[in-house]
């Protein structure tokens, strides 16, 4: 009766020693003919040193305070950096959930707005948005007002002028910066365009206008009877947990970085944003849904992945968003969609996305649909950027592009 036991002892024995001598055989064999189960981990954890090592050797090349840097992959594999300093005078080092103002990125989020409410019936992009607003005794004193429609305003060819760029703006501004409150409500920003010619009859050219896209908010608003900050927390940063991202309206953003600008810049900032406290030292609001939140890079890749994958609503949202207008005849390939700029032809093919510029902040959202790949980074001055006397914004896109496009292509080969 003993020796079926002690026959299964030995045999457990023997079974045990085998896989103990087998096993690394195994796995061995297993690796060579399924190498993406080593190779895909080994190419990500390779990229995200090459990233962090790229955006420290361009910091150091250019010399700005900071930056925070995002990617991700088309499998999902999220990358983050950040380099320098939050604040060069308390030598606060830059983190990963450093927050800036993206600026006109956030005119994505205007235009997803408006996208979804006229795939809910509540907007027709192609009504005149006198329909909305054509009650409004300031609304007949604005270039084209019997004709631009709500598509036009999206994509830039209205013909309405940027009042941004206005010395009438840059002069207000300088007087009233100092207010604690928002010194610029949206009507008064298109007060600055008031009686002005249009650059163009609408529809017929293209050029950048702020203004349109102030004009947008203000019909969202009508038109939902819901603030435009309720509308993208509920429709966007709440769904997505774009948890980073907020509204700029108050000159207290909490985890905001300092920011540095010229010191003759047009609007007579103080050369540094923020105060000893942490507050802006002027008030954000006069941007308002020309941009008008306060982000973060890792934000800014999870947003441009989801909405250019047609994931950030419901519904075939994305053909819609896409279709656009070349900015020049000279430049065909380059064009507008509504709220996105469409480069159609590249070194990794087509481009999606948006940079971003406000005094002190500089950002790019980019997204690569060949490759199924976004890429964001922020960087907390604008000087050289907004007088456009470097390359800085043009060679991180190239650089981190290059890098992270390259490795994607080698995860995905791998898996």
């Amino acid at each position: 009766m003993s020796k079926p036991a002690i026959f299964n002892r030995r045999a457990s024995f023997c079974f045990d020693r085998a896989l103990q001598l087998l096993l690394p055989l195994f796995l061995y064999l297993l690796m060579v003919s399924l190498p993406g189960i080593a190779a895909a981990p080994e190419e990500e954890a390779d990229l995200a040193k090459e990233f962090q090592l790229t955006l420290d050797a361009l910091q150091k090349q250019y010399g700005f305070p900071g930056a925070t840097a995002a990617y991700i992959l088309a499998n999902g594999t999220i990358g983050l950096a950040a380099t320098g300093v939050a604040d060069m005078e308390t030598t606060t080092a830059m983190t990963v959930n450093s927050r800036m103002l993206p600026a006109s990125i956030g005119k994505t989020f205007v235009a997803a707005t408006a996208v979804a409410l006229a795939q809910e019936g509540i907007l027709d992009l192609d009504t005149p948005v006198s329909q909305w607003l054509g009650e409004q005794k300031w609304f007949s004193r604005l270039p084209n007002h019997n004709v631009i429609t709500l598509r036009q305003l999206l994509n830039h060819s209205s013909g309405l002028p940027d009042y941004v760029h206005l010395e009438s703006f840059s002069k207000a501004v300088s007087r009233k910066w100092r207010d604690n409150d928002n010194p610029f409500p949206p009507e008064d920003l298109l007060c600055f365009v008031l009686d002005l010619p249009p650059l163009f009859e609408a529809g017929k050219a293209w050029a950048y206008s702020d203004s349109g896209y102030i004009l947008i908010g203000l019909v969202i608003e009508k038109a939902t009877g819901r603030s435009y900050y309720n509308e993208i927390k509920e429709r966007f940063l709440k769904p997505l947990s774009l948890t980073l991202t907020t509204p700029a309206d108050s000159r207290f953003l909490p985890g905001i970085v300092a920011g540095y600008m010229a010191a003759d810049n047009a609007f007579g900032f103080p050369r540094k944003t923020t105060t000893a406290d942490g507050a802006m030292v002027w008030h954000p609001g006069f941007e308002w849904t020309g941009g008008g939140l306060v982000s973060n890079s890792r934000d800014l890749v999870f947003w441009g992945k989801a909405l250019f994958e047609g994931h950030a609503m419901s519904g075939p949202y994305l053909a819609e968003l896409l279709k656009s207008v070349a900015i020049s005849p000279d430049t065909p390939d380059i064009q507008y969609g509504l709220g996105v700029g469409i480069y159609r032809t590249g070194p990794f093919g087509p481009v999606y996305g948006h940079g971003g510029w406000i005094p002190g902040y500089s950002s790019s959202l980019r997204y690569y649909p060949d490759h199924g790949t976004a890429i964001a980074f922020q960087i907390n001055t604008d000087i050289g950027i907004a007088e456009n006397t470097n390359n800085l914004m043009h060679t991180m896109e190239s650089q981190l592009a290059g890098l992270v496009i390259s490795a994607n292509n080698r995860v995905k080969a791998a898996e």
